[in-house]
């Protein structure tokens, strides 16, 4: 399903979206709950779009999260220099005009601000992260909360997410939603107005909605047309 839309801002969820690191939650949480003698399978499902703390609670109630948030930070440590963003990931960031997107993510601030700095994507200055809202996705709240830093309505905004959680926070915070398929198929991201096969396949859709009139001004400042800032993350379909 796709649709052409308009917007002046744009959301980016960051795990899934920008930064592939699907692989590396994945084994931190299968791990963790070996050790807690938990199902693995059970809690890697649970954590689909849910920021950590939620996570916890639903899982593991019983025990003391200080504790667990640092087991879980240990075993990250040392996935983080694995991760990477996806193809044209940096590229459709530096096209965007500053001020006009922001970035919503189940993450903590500073590891998400760490990691976007280490795999060379611009750090925007809007991060709703997991700190700064009561309610984690399927919530709106986060996307509310970026949509109004960025002084914009929320239905003028474009989501990008990879996530069915994150899809439901979006359209019930009023947004646009595009999916990208790179961690869910397709056919779960259904309630999106768009779906693409991956972040690459989407950046042009996504410069033509925020651009309108068929040029946008990137993060350096250039007038460049929507073919020419994605084409270094076009993808071709054989």
């Amino acid at each position: 399903m796709t649709e052409s839309r308009t917007a002046e801002a744009v959301l980016f969820d960051v795990d899934g979206v920008l930064i592939d690191s699907a692989d590396a939650h994945s084994r931190v949480w299968r791990a963790w709950a070996r050790q807690r003698g938990l199902d693995p399978e059970a809690v890697w499902a649970a954590t689909q779009g849910r920021r950590r703390a939620d996570i916890l609670r639903l899982v593991a109630p019983e025990r003391d999260p200080a504790e667990e948030h640092r087991a879980l930070d240990r075993l990250m440590a040392a996935e983080e220099p694995g991760f990477r963003a996806f193809a044209g990931a940096a590229e459709l960031l530096r096209a965007l005009p500053a001020g006009r997107w922001a970035v919503v993510t189940s993450s903590r601030a500073e590891p998400t601000r760490a990691r976007l700095a280490r795999t060379g994507l611009v750090v925007p200055g809007v991060r709703v992260c997991a700190e700064d809202v009561s309610e984690g996705k399927p919530s709106p709240e986060g996307y509310r909360t970026a949509a109004a830093r960025l002084g914009v309505d929320p239905a003028r905004c474009l989501v990008v997410e990879d996530a069915p959680a994150g899809v439901a926070a979006g359209i019930a915070a009023g947004c646009t939603v595009y999916a990208v398929a790179s961690t869910h198929a397709a056919r779960e991201l259904g309630a999106a107005h768009a779906c693409f096969g991956s972040l690459a396949e989407a950046a042009e859709a996504v410069l033509r909605a925020v651009a309108g009139s068929g040029t946008v001004t990137g993060e350096d400042g250039v007038v460049k047309d929507v073919a020419d800032a994605t084409s270094t993350s076009r993808v071709t379909e054989e």
